[in-house]
């Protein structure tokens, strides 16, 4: 039976005419509900969101139906792509109105007011190893791999960041993944060790 619903809704939505026309409106329903209780403790995600999340969600499960082996229910299925798009949409809204400039602005700014609780060793050296890895990106790197590696070490996911320069994501992973390289061997050079690097990145 419940392969016979998953049939049922690929079925319908893959003809033409009435019966493709009800289960999209069903599915319209289905997904404006269920992402109204996902987030309903998120402020942000009002009727106008949910809505434009609902439009591009149907388009993107249309393209991608024939993927649909029926592992899980045709619903929860949808559902996941959906959420998907709705925490990407969120994540869209919240770096919208910040330049990959105003973070690397952000970014030196930062490193220039650390303070130093003369109370601490660690911390003391913790100051100076930020100190040396901000030297280091605007010494040794260029002034795009500046602007990403700034970016994505704030928070900004990597695909926001391809959309603002024009780029795929493909693209943009290469970027970082050179950049990173560049500051370890500027790190290792400056008399950094792994360890110190890995400390650092697991440090609050």
């Amino acid at each position: 039976m419940n392969q016979c619903l998953q049939e049922n809704w690929v079925f319908r939505l893959t003809t033409e005419g009435d019966a493709q026309a009800e289960a999209l409106f069903e599915l319209e329903d289905l997904l404006k509900r269920r992402l109204r209780r996902a987030f309903r403790s998120n402020a942000k995600v009002d009727d106008a969101f949910v809505d434009d999340v609902v439009q591009d969600s149907i388009v993107a499960i249309l393209e991608s139906i024939t993927q649909f082996q029926g592992r899980s229910k045709f619903t929860t299925w949808a559902t996941t792509i959906a959420i998907r798009i709705a925490i990407t949409e969120m994540r869209r809204m919240r770096w919208k109105d910040t330049s990959l400039e105003q973070l690397l602005e952000r970014s030196t700014e930062i490193s220039k007011t650390i303070a130093v609780p003369q109370s601490s060793e660690i911390d003391f050296e913790k100051k100076q190893l930020v100190e040396t890895m901000h030297r280091v990106i605007d010494e040794q790197l260029t002034e795009k791999q500046k602007l990403v590696l700034n970016a994505e070490l704030q928070g900004m996911p990597q695909e926001e960041i391809g959309r603002r320069l024009g780029s795929n994501r493909n693209a943009i992973y290469k970027l970082v993944h050179d950049a990173r390289k560049r500051l370890k061997k500027g790190m290792i050079d400056a008399g950094y060790t792994i360890d110190d690097l890995s400390f650092f990145q697991g440090a609050e």
